[in-house]
C-alpha cells in the first residue's frame, strides 16, 4: 500500500479515533482528567526541576531521547522514533518542542494503521506523522498560552513535518487539533530536556497526507 492510499483510508475512517468524530470522543474522555489536571501537575511542573514521566525522573541535562528513553509510558514512541530513523535527529542540538503521545494514546490510534507505518517499508510515512509532533524551539506552556491568547483564542503551530497544528485552551488545559479534526491534550507540560521540551500528550495527532 502507498502512502498516498493510506492517506485515502485514513482520511475515510472519520469513526476512528484519529477522526473527526475523535476529536469529541477524546475531548469527552480527556476533559475529566485535563479539568483536574491543573489542581494536581501544575504546582509540580512550577516547583519541581525533575519531574517525573513514566515512573523516571525527567533529567534537565538529558536529551529529549534519553529522556523518553527511560519513561515507562512511552515505549512505543521510542519504538516507533528508532525505527522511523529519528534517534539522532531527536538527539541533536535542537532546540525542539516535542509533543510526545503516550502508549495509551498509541491505544487510541487505529492499530491496522500504525502497524502498517511501523513497517521497514513506510519508514517514510512513520517519520512524516512523529515530525507533526515536533515545533523548532522551545515552546514552554507560558509560551503556548500567550500565543493562543494573542491569536484571539487559538495560535497556529508549524511543525518540522510541514503541517500545522492549531492549539487552543479547553477547561484550562492546551489542547492540539490536527488538520483531520483530531485532537489531543496536554497532560503534563514543561518536561524540560537539554535540547528542547516535552510536553505529554494523550492522543497521536495525524498530518496532512497524500
Amino acid at each position: 500500500m502507498s502512502f498516498s492510499k493510506f492517506a485515502a483510508l485514513l482520511m475515510t475512517s472519520s469513526a476512528l479515533m484519529i477522526g473527526a468524530g475523535a476529536a469529541n470522543a477524546m475531548q469527552a474522555e480527556a476533559a475529566p482528567a485535563a479539568e483536574a489536571a491543573p489542581a494536581a501537575a501544575a504546582p509540580a511542573a512550577d516547583a519541581a526541576a525533575n519531574p517525573t514521566v513514566g515512573g523516571a525522573e525527567m533529567l534537565p541535562t538529558k536529551n529529549i531521547i534519553e529522556n523518553a528513553s527511560a519513561s515507562a509510558d512511552h515505549t512505543t514512541l521510542v519504538s516507533a522514533i528508532k525505527q522511523a530513523g529519528l534517534v539522532e535527529t531527536l538527539s541533536g542540538p535542537g532546540p525542539f518542542t516535542v509533543f510526545a503521545p503516550t502508549n495509551d494514546a498509541f491505544k487510541l490510534y487505529d492499530a491496522t494503521m500504525l502497524k502498517w507505518l511501523m513497517t521497514p517499508a513506510n519508514k517514510d510515512g512513520l517519520a512524516k506523522v512523529l515530525k507533526y509532533h515536533v515545533v523548532a524551539g522551545k515552546i514552554t506552556a507560558e509560551d503556548l498560552k500567550k500565543q493562543i491568547a494573542a491569536g484571539g483564542g487559538k495560535a497556529t503551530l508549524t511543525t518540522v513535518e510541514g503541517s500545522p497544528l492549531t492549539a487552543t485552551i479547553e477547561q484550562g488545559n492546551v489542547m492540539l487539533t490536527d488538520v483531520i479534526g483530531g485532537a489531543a491534550y496536554v497532560t503534563q507540560a514543561d518536561v524540560n530536556q537539554s535540547n528542547g521540551v516535552i510536553h505529554v500528550v494523550n492522543g497521536v495527532l495525524t498530518p496532512k497526507v497524500g
